[in-house]
């Protein structure tokens, strides 16, 4: 499972509660430019419609700009592909208050492109500084052991 894409800042914006493994549906230059490790998943979000799951935000950069139609949208909406059971599943904890569904990290798994969607509620601004706060300890802290 090799890492093409990932989002760096959910971890520190979001509380991950649950995540799900689910396929993208792309058109053949998208899979190349993923597998070249272009794209971004930088304000993208996952929406539930009726009974489909799409990702709406993500940035797929066309693998060859001059040999790609004018029509091209890199930030098209692209359908998720999960089981009824999920997609019922996180239809429901989406319309919670609080709760959002964003994308983690897209990878490959044989020869098909996953997504690892997740299920997280966002922190609030004082979190993040307690975080930050503890990670410049932390580091001082090895610094200092370093150096003995």
């Amino acid at each position: 499972m090799t890492a093409l894409i990932e989002n760096k800042k959910a971890y520190f914006d979001y509380d991950i509660l649950e995540s799900f493994e689910a396929g993208l549906e792309l058109v053949g230059s998208e899979v190349k430019s993923l597998r070249a490790k272009r794209g971004s998943l930088a304000g993208s979000r996952v929406i539930a419609r009726g009974n489909e799951v799409y990702i709406v935000g993500m940035d797929i950069p066309p693998y060859q700009p001059k040999n790609t139609s004018a029509s091209y949208d890199s930030q098209r909406t692209r359908k998720l592909l999960l089981s009824k059971k999920e997609i019922s599943r996180l239809a429901g904890k989406g319309e919670e208050r609080g709760l959002t569904i964003i994308p983690i990290r897209v990878y490959t798994k044989g020869r098909f492109i996953k997504i690892e969607i997740a299920l997280a509620r966002g922190k609030k601004t004082f979190e993040k500084r307690e975080k930050i706060r503890t990670r410049d300890i932390e580091r001082e802290v090895g610094r200092t052991l370093k150096g003995r």
